[in-house]
Parts: structure tokens; C-alpha cells; sequence
């Protein structure tokens, strides 16, 4: 198997992937380590044509690039583009906005949009995450801006719930929920938390014990601290570890992105999700990457249409 290099720096990233024929040389490596294969029979006998950048299926006579059903398919934009742009967005802990890669990429602002929102969808997990174990907290959280005329603080009437979820030395799980009602938030816990969890750490909202009891979660694993009597730790009970974790959304709208549609909010959530959860991966870069030959193409129409 030919090594794949993966760590890497911005001068790697662009003396590596300086050129398409390199970009397009490491996707095919990273999609077929072990040789090209067809996507259509799986044969292994496969002719390739450099000046088309295609290969030519000996078999089904089915020709194909290392481009075809991945995130890369169809676009018209310089896979240097597209690699730049995602080492970008996997060392900008606090995000970047369309606007800030617009000028880094020499783009328009609709593509550096396009091109966010589709490496965001490549970083949402294909399948189902196993349940966390052990130690988990949960809160949750409001982000929003303010009603005009209405002071400071707008209550939560123009504000989106977010659900965070995180295992002590584990991983964590962002949600855009619709609300924070006990339902909603019993179908979180049931879908992220397994049963034998040892003890879950919430603060004291009134949803969650009825939350938990609908999740099916014994009531004696559930561990509370009150906030509302200024206390934050009693020991090993706390949800410091899940509240620190808000702070990067919050600072990545605060300060990268600015404005956050609630249509979108979710996409946002993924991308901080997995560049928390794969902060000391070295490998990041390569890991996104893959991430976008394994995903499907997000259509510029599917993004825009109406909620």
C-alpha cells in the first residue's frame, strides 16, 4: 500500500497540492489505496488516460476520474482552491466566514459560500455515532441576536436552542433543537446516551427529569447541580466540561461568522463539532478530505430552496 502522507502545515498544503494534477493524484490515492478501482464492476483492471484525467475500465469499458461521486464531482472551481479552503477551515478554531475566504481565494462571495456550506456537509458524521458512556453532561444553550426595541436582552422569543451533549474524555454532540422541552430532549438522550451510562449531569431545568425518565434512563444515574444557588461544583458533579464547549459556536458567530441563519445553524454545529472532536488529530486535514470523497454532492439549489 503506498503511504499517505496526512499531517501537514499550510507550506505543505501548498507545496504538495500546489497544482490540480497533485490534488487530484492524492485524491485517487486516499479513494483506491490498494489501486484504482471501477465504481461500476469493482475490476481492477483499469487503463488510465492522462490527457482526460480518466481512467478506462478494461472490464465494463466504464470510464471514470477519481472526481466521479464525490464532493469534488462537477465543480468547476481549481482543486487547489478547494484543498486550500479546506485546511482553512479545519485550523480556524473559531471558524472563517465566506467573506474572509472570498478574499483569501480571490472568489466571489456565492462560491466561497457554496464552497463552506459543502465541505460542512462533508463533515457530518455518514453513520450513526455509538452511544457515550461513562460520565456525560448535558445543557443547553440560546443563540441569537436582539429584537430592536426591546433592550438588551430579548428573552429566547428571536433565539435558536442548541443541545449539547458531551462524554468526560470522549466526544462531544452538538444539536439545533427546535425547543428544550422534555420530549425533544428525551429523544436527544435516547439517540446519543446509552443505557448503561454511570451518571448524567445536567442542571437543574425542570425538563430534565422528565426528559430522562422518557429516554428510559434509570433516575438514580441522574446527578444535578443548581446553578440557581451559585453552585457550579460539588465534587464530580458539574457541567463545566459541556458549558465550555458553547463557547465555540458562540465565538465563531461573535466572531468569524456573524450572522447565522437558523436554516443553516445546524451545518455550523457539524463543522465545530468535528473540528473540536478531532482537535488532536494530526491527520485532520487528510481526514476531511476523505471525508469529502465519501460525501455526496450538495447541490447549490437543495442549499438555497425554502425551509
Amino acid at each position: 500500500m503506498k503511504e499517505i502522507r496526512g499531517a501537514v502545515d499550510l507550506l505543505s498544503v501548498i507545496s504538495r497540492y500546489g497544482t490540480d494534477d497533485q490534488c487530484r493524484e492524492y485524491i485517487a490515492q486516499l479513494r483506491w489505496p490498494d489501486g484504482v478501482k471501477c465504481p461500476e464492476c469493482q475490476s481492477t483492471k483499469i487503463s488510465r488516460v492522462k490527457a482526460r484525467h480518466i481512467y478506462d475500465c478494461d472490464s465494463c469499458r466504464y470510464q471514470f476520474s477519481a472526481l466521479v461521486g464525490t464532493s469534488f464531482h462537477d465543480t468547476h472551481l481549481p482543486l487547489t482552491k478547494w484543498f486550500y479552503a479546506t485546511y482553512i477551515m479545519c485550523e480556524s478554531r473559531k471558524g472563517v466566514s465566506a467573506n474572509q475566504l472570498k478574499r483569501m481565494l480571490r472568489v466571489s462571495y456565492k462560491t466561497a459560500w457554496y464552497l463552506c456550506h459543502r465541505i460542512r456537509h462533508a463533515m457530518i458524521e455518514a453513520q450513526p455515532l455509538p452511544k457515550l458512556k461513562g460520565t456525560v453532561e448535558i445543557d443547553e444553550t440560546y443563540v441569537g441576536g436582539r429584537i430592536k426595541g426591546r433592550g438588551v436582552q430579548a428573552g429566547r422569543d428571536n433565539k435558536e436552542c442548541v443541545v449539547g451533549i458531551r462524554q468526560r474524555g470522549g466526544t462531544l454532540r452538538f444539536f439545533h433543537a427546535e425547543d428544550a422541552k422534555s420530549g425533544t430532549l428525551a429523544r436527544y438522550i435516547r439517540e446519543n446516551i446509552d443505557t448503561d451510562v454511570e451518571v448524567m449531569v445536567t442542571d437543574e431545568f425542570s425538563s430534565y427529569p422528565f426528559a430522562i425518565e422518557k429516554a428510559g434512563l434509570a433516575k438514580g444515574k441522574h446527578k444535578t447541580i443548581e446553578h440557581k444557588r451559585r453552585h457550579y461544583v460539588d465534587g464530580d458533579i458539574h457541567t463545566n466540561t459541556v458549558e465550555s464547549a458553547f463557547s465555540l459556536p458562540k465565538r465563531g458567530i461573535i466572531g468569524s461568522w456573524h450572522r447565522v441563519s437558523a436554516k443553516h445553524l445546524a451545518a455550523y454545529l457539524d463543522e465545530m463539532t468535528w473540528r473540536f472532536n478531532n482537535r488532536k488529530n494530526p491527520f485532520l486535514f487528510r481526514d476531511t478530505i476523505l471525508k469529502l470523497i465519501a460525501s455526496d454532492n450538495l447541490e447549490y439549489k437543495e442549499l438555497t430552496k425554502a425551509a
